[in-house]
């Protein structure tokens, strides 16, 4: 009953999505890259955003500071950032854009979604378009420090993924800030992917994940998952094909403004976790193991 029901359904592509908006000369939308075309940058960071015209200028401005510190010691430092609006009915897409302008930043790119799919959508389609040789997913919230990512990049190799972990600050002097009941709710969902199989990973929500460029080709034309569940299956997905997963410490702090609600989402994380659980073990979804094309 609960695969029949809950088990995710990704939607394709409208043919919009297949564009992308930045402030080059060309001034007009261009065509979005693949996953399996050769890599033309060092970096790709993929934001899911969704209504955050708000709180995305704050990691805008950290990623920004991150760059330009990276170029004063590496010239030829070269990144995209792919912020996807995931059907926004604020001003997130254009607030985006300014920036750019504002900062003179040909490397933003903005992808509107014409639906709302939910953040591991977001995330799924952009790692697909993403053009690095190494590839971050990050919240728009700016709850973790960008800069951070350099420790992240000293443990990812082309066919190997780094994660972010609010639960090892005892490896490390990172700061970790959270609610009492965000911590309680976040200890009892570690027990529970636990007890469904997924083992050695403490934090598996953190939104702050590097992947090689093989690594990535391997999991993301597999996925299912477009909500907020959807890290739990990248995890399994490595898992079950072997592919190398670091825990690195990170610094973090709650960011007011979630779309999440914690008590609704975690009951609906816990259906979907079960879900996704079961349709690997019973065989219903395939992994295919060899670099595809997206549609």
């Amino acid at each position: 009953m609960v695969v029949r029901f809950k088990s995710p359904k990704p939607r394709k592509r409208e043919d919009s999505e297949n564009y992308f908006e930045c402030i080059d000369e060309k001034n007009e939308r261009q065509r979005l890259g693949s996953l399996e075309d050769k890599a033309s940058v060092e970096l790709s960071i993929v934001v899911p955003a969704y209504n955050e015209e708000e709180r995305l200028p704050v990691l805008l401005n950290d990623v920004l500071a991150y760059v330009q510190r990276r170029r004063e010691k590496e010239k030829g430092f070269s990144f995209e950032l792919i912020v996807m609006d995931d059907g926004s009915r604020d001003k997130t897409s254009e607030v985006a854009l300014e920036f750019a302008r504002k900062h003179n930043m040909c490397e933003l790119k903005v992808v509107r979604h014409t639906i709302n799919r939910g953040k591991g959508g977001a995330v799924t389609q952009g790692v697909l378009s993403a053009m690095g040789r190494r590839i971050l997913f990050c919240d728009a919230d700016g709850a973790t420090r960008f800069s951070d990512i350099d420790a992240l990049l000293g443990k990812t190799t082309q066919t190997s993924i780094a994660i972010g972990s609010r639960n090892n600050q005892a490896l490390g002097e990172t700061v970790v800030e959270r609610s009492h009941i965000r911590a309680f709710l976040q200890w009892g969902f570690h027990t529970y992917v636990t007890i469904l199989g997924v083992r050695g990973v403490r934090d598996t929500q953190c939104g702050f994940k590097l992947f090689g460029r093989q690594a990535a080709r391997q999991i993301f034309p597999n996925m299912h998952v477009e909500r907020f569940i959807f890290d739990i299956e990248i995890l399994l997905l490595a898992r079950y094909q072997g592919i190398p997963v670091t825990e690195v410490p990170v610094n973090w702090h709650e960011v007011a403004g979630s779309k999440m609600s914690i008590v609704r989402d975690s009951i609906q994380m816990a259906l979907d976790l079960l879900a996704v659980r079961l349709n690997y073990l019973l065989g219903n979804w395939k992994i295919n193991a060899e670099p595809r094309q997206h549609k």
